[in-house]
């Protein structure tokens, strides 16, 4: 099980939301990039950068912030990036500046020929974030609930050729309650590409449940706000996860 620490960009800085409201943002940092370096000397073996600005905006709005991020990991590690992609040209720019996965969101929802088209154009380097309530899809950073059922457009997505699924449970993101285990195994036994949980991992005992599910086609997990504040290290939780795998290999 990876498990990939988030830098969420708010302003030039990291923070961290609750249930992806923008006006809930905790600051942790206003060096993006020495945070990176953190996770990295922690033992992260991926990124997860989300530039919160362009999800509303719909269009990138802290590249300066992401290009020094990338610039302090180099290609130590993959950097998966989403938030405000809507065209080909600021994928390929985010690929040229180093990043390894773009994540469509909204734009998967809105414009699925976009996405459809991305694939096509960037085979393995598309992934596509479904963030839901109660089995409902949001988009525009969260603020919208639509009437898509996230199994069925996990399913459609799939047929494109998009490298993994993110599933976010919206109502425990940044919420340290736990992950939602029972839908993101619902999810990823209906697909064939890896989904990759977010939302709600506050402990050990979440990634020892994680852990337990990986056979089911879930590789990794996101964290975020347990690790900056402490309910969860980093690194004891990667090694925990790491052991956790050899035992069932």
């Amino acid at each position: 099980m990876l498990l990939i620490p988030a830098i969420d960009l708010k302003d030039g800085g990291c923070v961290r939301l609750r249930q992806g409201e923008m006006d809930a943002a905790t600051v942790y940092s206003d060096r993006p990039a020495e945070m990176a370096r953190h996770w990295l000397d922690r033992g992260a073996r991926r990124l997860h950068i989300v530039d919160l600005n362009g999800a509303i905006a719909g269009r990138p709005r802290n590249e300066p912030a992401i290009r020094d991020i990338v610039a302090e990991v180099g290609d130590s590690i993959p950097i998966q990036l989403g938030g405000g992609v809507r065209d080909l040209d600021t994928i390929e720019r985010y690929l040229d500046d180093g990043i390894s996965y773009v994540i469509i969101g909204t734009a998967a929802v809105k414009t699925p020929g976009f996405l459809h088209d991305a694939c096509s154009a960037f085979p393995g380097h598309i992934i596509v974030g479904l963030d839901a309530k109660e089995g409902r899809v949001a988009v525009d950073g969260w603020s919208k609930l639509t009437g898509h059922e996230v199994s069925d457009l996990a399913l459609k997505f799939q047929d494109y050729g998009v490298e993994a699924v993110i599933y976010t449970d919206i109502g425990r993101d940044g919420m340290m309650t736990g992950v939602n285990i029972e839908a993101t195994v619902k999810l990823a036994r209906g697909l064939s590409i890896p989904v990759i949980a977010s939302g709600g991992l506050s402990s050990l005992e979440d990634v020892r449940a994680l852990c337990a599910v990986e056979g089911e086609g879930i590789p990794a997990a996101i964290t975020g706000r347990a690790i900056y504040e402490g309910r969860i290290d980093f690194a004891q939780a990667q090694a925990l996860a790491d052991s956790l795998g050899e035992q069932a290999s």
